[in-house]
């Protein structure tokens, strides 16, 4: 099925490119969000009278995420959870609990916005990717820590 999108959506294109996707993606996600439309000759015609109010909300959006990228650099997120005596956590650190820690620092990201490489199951220290747009992203270090014990 093809779809004009009506933002950039990482590797799929930009704003008002024509794209080939499979039709329960269009008809489930795309179309529902907003993000794209079929690609019929009205739309696209549509699509044309509407295009410099798009691109200005995409410009906006993209400033947006640089400023939240330019304030969470270098940013360093604790968290304590309960380990072993050999550093090993009792479960493992989630994106919610990252979430959770950058907005204790007053940086507020969603949770589909962070990218784990690795599950963490271990203290130590972790370089994380946050993902605030399609081309933006910044890196900060989650730092996990051993909660102490009280005896």
């Amino acid at each position: 099925m093809q779809v004009i999108l009506l933002e950039t959506i990482g590797k799929m294109g930009g704003l008002g490119d024509v794209a080939n996707v499979k039709a329960g993606y269009a008809r489930n996600f795309l179309i529902p969000q907003g993000k794209a439309k079929p690609a019929t000759k009205a739309n696209l015609a549509e699509f044309e009278s509407i295009r410099a109010e798009l691109e200005a909300k995409e410009q906006a959006a993209i400033k947006i995420a640089q400023n939240k990228a330019n304030a969470m650099a270098g940013a360093v997120c604790v968290i304590k959870a309960n380990a072993s005596e050999k550093g090993k956590l009792f479960g493992s650190v989630t994106t919610a609990d990252i979430v959770a820690s950058l907005a204790t620092t007053g940086h507020k990201v969603k949770k589909r916005e962070i990218n784990l490489s690795e599950v963490i199951h271990h203290v130590g220290e972790y370089d994380v990717n946050v993902v605030l747009h399609a081309d933006i992203s910044a890196d900060i270090k989650v730092v996990v820590e051993a909660t102490e014990k009280i005896k």
